[in-house]
């Protein structure tokens, strides 16, 4: 159902882009909103300007990241590209068997990291690259927000690997398939997104494991609070958010349930300085919603294909974003 009529609005607020292709992610690169492309590039899309593409690979995009200083992005043509503010594209790297690169994560310090297969490979801004093999395909990679560690996300679980370490890397176990990975921003949990509908986590300290369940669908976007205290998830009828306050997270307790509409979420960004979220749904909807209250402002009106993509700029004041069918737009809150 649409929201109500007396609900405030900002939708007259967008800048309206025609993506010409389905639209997979979105960032920001200073000023300019950069819409991740289904097949060969990026559209930037800079404040008071034109939208420019920019081709970075042979075929399909199949994974991106962004720190706001660049976009690392991987495709089916077996290579991984940095992308800059200025438009320049720098290939990283390239498979030696030519396998489609799954995904990408981008660390501290500028590590940045890909996989292929079972492979996971992570190379750092001093120079050379390391490899370790998961004990099945890569589902999921996530760089620790302190040191040198990254969460591969696998079949049965997580392994958690120390590159400079010489011990073995730690195993986080659990059933299933685990198709995405995220830290907690303070570093003491991590999450995993299930094939199935439901997250997987484990408390870091003592290997505790937590499971976060009552999707109606796989959870496909999952994303931090300002603080740190909360996670949003798309995947139900409403904007679920996971209360990680406390030194045991979510054990025991019950997420916030806000927004409940009669469609599924299909994409969430938390507002990068306030209690916020910008939640979109698979009629295309978008609204934001106040995590303290629930409060809700309509952002996009129902459209004709999901919300597949949501970005907020650094400062919180401009919400970029991208749809399946090729729509796209940026919506001035400054």
């Amino acid at each position: 159902m649409p929201a109500p009529a007396s609900t405030p609005t900002v939708a007259d607020r967008t800048r309206k882009i025609a993506a010409g292709a389905p639209v997979v992610g979105a960032h920001f690169l200073g000023d300019a909103a950069v819409f991740v492309l289904g097949e060969e590039a990026l559209l930037f899309a800079p404040r008071g300007r034109e939208p420019e593409r920019v081709a970075v690979h042979g075929g399909a995009i199949l994974a991106a990241r962004g720190d706001g200083r660049r976009i690392l992005t991987g495709g089916d043509d077996g290579k991984v590209a940095s992308t800059r503010a200025d438009l320049t594209t720098a290939v990283i790297a390239a498979d030696p068997k030519h396998r489609w690169i799954d995904h990408v994560a981008i660390g501290p310090a500028g590590a940045v990291a890909w996989s292929a297969g079972k492979d996971a490979f992570l190379e750092t801004t001093k120079g050379g690259q390391r490899r370790i093999e998961a004990p099945s395909t890569v589902g999921g990679l996530a760089f620790a927000p302190k040191g040198l560690r990254l969460a591969i996300a696998h079949y049965h679980g997580v392994t958690l690997w120390f590159p400079n370490a010489q011990a073995a890397p730690e195993r986080l176990e659990w059933k299933g398939s685990h198709l995405d990975v995220t830290f907690s921003p303070d570093g003491r949990f991590l999450v995993t997104a299930m094939q199935e509908p439901a997250l997987h986590g484990w408390r870091l300290a003592d290997g505790h494991n937590m499971r976060m369940s009552g999707y109606a669908a796989k959870v496909r976007s999952m994303s931090w609070s300002a603080d740190g205290k909360g996670l949003a998830t798309s995947g139900a009828n409403q904007l679920v958010v996971w209360p990680f306050a406390g030194k045991d997270g979510p054990m025991g307790k019950e997420p916030l349930v806000l927004a409940p509409t009669a469609h599924r979420t299909t994409a969430v960004a938390c507002h990068p300085r306030q209690d916020a979220v910008a939640a979109g749904y698979e009629n295309g909807m978008m609204l934001l919603v106040r995590i303290s209250d629930g409060a809700e402002v309509l952002a996009r009106r129902p459209g004709d294909s999901p919300v597949s993509a949501l970005a907020w700029n650094a400062t919180g004041t401009a919400l970029a974003f991208g749809t399946e069918n090729g729509e796209a737009g940026v919506i001035d809150l400054g």
